[in-house]
């Protein structure tokens, strides 16, 4: 595994686990290796007639040994797995969200909620295969060793198959890596699928597709089926491979010990260790069990990677100035599938004025949106806040700078005051409940049994007053620059126009960036940025474009405007 996940090392709060998961298992095979000459020598010492009990109760001892070893391998296997899958988990979470909607668009949400709950916990199993495998590994060597120090032939023997079963081990661990990544891959594929449907479960009930859909989201299990069937077929050629050289050494082993006793060259208890230690030297059947779960643990820790491997924002070291709350976009390009969505754009926003950003569907108002305020960077140009690049202040500046709302608030399940007041470090009962009549939200609230202490879960509620509860979350934060991206879109046209009225008449402080769809919002604007195509085809008050007829367009021939916008050149 590389150094993003557990291969740099153990891992914050099981470090300790490890290293003693580590000895534990060491220990037992250190006394699973002394086991048999202490049972070689009980044998010898009864069969003389000679005194034993010293060494019956060192046997005893050595098998409760054991025992209480496995015990605690077992305990402290099962808290560090939980304790590195934690790990994994918290580390991916961030990750995913410090680099943003680019995670999703690479890998999508089905998927990435596959590796972090699928994949996290199959990698965290790795610190203990690596120990038990280190366990397994000392076994075999061990038992040369104890065979070599009973008479160099028995090792001799033995030793002359182990490349043998060296090769299939090698080849093992080769085939195993590639089905059970495979298989995850598929795994992965089909989460995403399944994500996409349940979030469109409304249109396919409506549609009448359920059974399309289901076949849909199956289809790849006749291929997740074959990379299952192909692992268990790897692992048992392996284990049958193994089981078919073993006991062929086993038995050659056996076969000099024999011929050696019978030649006075060593005892009776040497001839039962030695068969003890041909076991353990062949214990092929524990490896392959054991190099299967780490290339499990390997496979999913390198699905893991790859979402790590993915950069997330860098912040810079400088504050933000004082200012009016100035943006400007310089010379911005921004590509998406290998498109520009944005292409050249310069765009210039006066401090403590409105902006409405308009256009058809795919000009790139969105991604303007997200570009003017960093949740995403453009692939050329640059984005500035009062003169300072947007790349290069701090987080702190940066976020304390801007405010957010979108079309689709999300309420991540707090109390209702504990959401609107999200992005304040110490929200204020009054600030809160201001933010809220800004966004004519507070007389539903306070409508509701437990008014601002309800549960977001607890809290029916429309489209529009999700809308509003993300508008107020954002009149709440305040800041410099106020981006609403099509945060009114569910609203009826009298709120959205008294909340267009209170952006432009001081309701929400510093400058407001704000994409709309319909002409009344763009009119009660200082300006309008019109995209078309991902350029800025114009510039102006909404009553000047709105004499051109593909700017009247964009509103679906003016459909949604008042009913004064239409046969003049613009409301009053």
């Amino acid at each position: 595994m590389t150094t993003h996940t557990t291969g740099a090392g153990p891992l914050g709060p099981a470090r300790a686990r490890c290293l003693v998961l580590c000895l534990v298992s060491t220990a037992a095979t250190g006394a699973g290796l002394l086991l048999p000459a202490a049972l070689g020598r009980t044998l010898d010492l009864l069969l003389a007639q000679a005194p034993a009990t010293r060494w019956v109760l060192c046997c005893a001892g050595l098998v409760l040994l054991l025992a209480l070893l496995d015990a605690s391998e077992t305990v402290l296997g099962g808290t560090v797995d939980a304790r590195t899958t934690a790990w994994l988990r918290r580390r991916l979470t961030g990750h995913v969200l410090a680099v943003g909607p680019r995670a999703t668009a690479r890998f999508g949400s089905g998927d990435l909620v596959a590796r972090l709950v699928g994949n996290a916990a199959q990698a965290g199993t790795a610190p203990t295969a690596r120990a038990a495998l280190f366990a397994a590994l000392a076994g075999p060597v061990g038992g040369v060793v104890a065979l070599g120090l009973i008479s160099p032939w028995l090792a001799a023997v033995f030793l002359a198959g182990a490349p043998v079963l060296a090769l299939l081990l090698r080849a093992f661990a080769r085939d195993t890596r590639e089905c059970v990544t495979r298989y995850q891959e598929v795994q992965g594929r089909i989460a995403q699928t399944l994500t996409e449907a349940v979030g469109g479960h409304r249109t396919i009930r409506a549609a009448g597709t359920e059974d399309r859909e289901t076949a849909r989201i199956l289809r790849p299990l006749p291929e997740l089926s074959e990379a299952g069937h192909r692992m268990w077929r790897v692992q048992g050629r392996a284990s049958g491979q193994s089981v078919a050289v073993a006991p062929l050494l086993q038995l050659g082993v056996l076969a000099v010990a024999g011929v050696l006793l019978a030649r006075h060259r060593v005892t009776v208890g040497d001839v039962l260790a030695a068969s003890r230690y041909a076991v353990l030297a062949t214990g092929v059947g524990v490896l392959v069990g054991q190099l299967a779960g780490l290339a499990r643990a390997r496979a999913a820790a390198g699905r893991l990677d790859e979402v790590l491997a993915e950069s997330p924002f860098d912040h810079g070291e400088r504050p933000l100035p004082p200012g009016p709350g100035r943006l400007e976009l310089r010379d911005v390009t921004a590509l998406r599938g290998g498109r520009a969505v944005l292409d050249g754009v310069d765009l210039v926003v006066p401090g403590g004025t409105t902006l409405a950003v308009v256009g058809r569907s795919g000009a790139g108002k969105s991604l303007l949106a997200a570009v003017a305020g960093r949740l995403s960077d453009p692939d050329a140009g640059e984005v500035l806040l009062d003169g300072v690049p947007l790349r290069e202040l701090t987080h702190d500046a940066l976020r304390g700078a801007i405010g957010y709302a979108f079309e689709h608030p999300a309420l991540l399940g707090g109390t209702l005051e504990e959401e609107i007041g999200l992005t304040l470090p110490s929200p204020s009962p009054t600030r809160v409940r201001q933010a809220a009549r800004t966004a004519h939200a507070d007389d539903f609230v306070r409508r509701l049994p437990d008014g601002y202490d309800t549960l977001v879960a607890d809290a029916p509620r429309s489209g529009g007053e999700s809308q509003r509860l993300g508008l107020a979350r954002a009149f709440a934060h305040g800041g410099r620059l106020l981006i609403l991206d099509d945060a009114l879109s569910s609203l009826d046209t009298v709120t959205e126009a008294r909340i267009a009225e209170a952006l432009v008449s001081g309701g929400a402080s510093g400058t407001r960036l704000l994409v709309a769809h319909r002409a009344a919002t763009a009119a009660r604007a200082d300006a309008v940025a019109w995209l078309d195509g991902g350029r800025v085809r114009a510039v102006g008050p909404h009553e000047e474009l709105w004499g051109l007829a593909e700017y009247r367009g964009v509103f679906e021939d003016g459909a949604d405007a008042p009913s004064g916008t239409r046969h003049q050149s613009g409301p009053s």
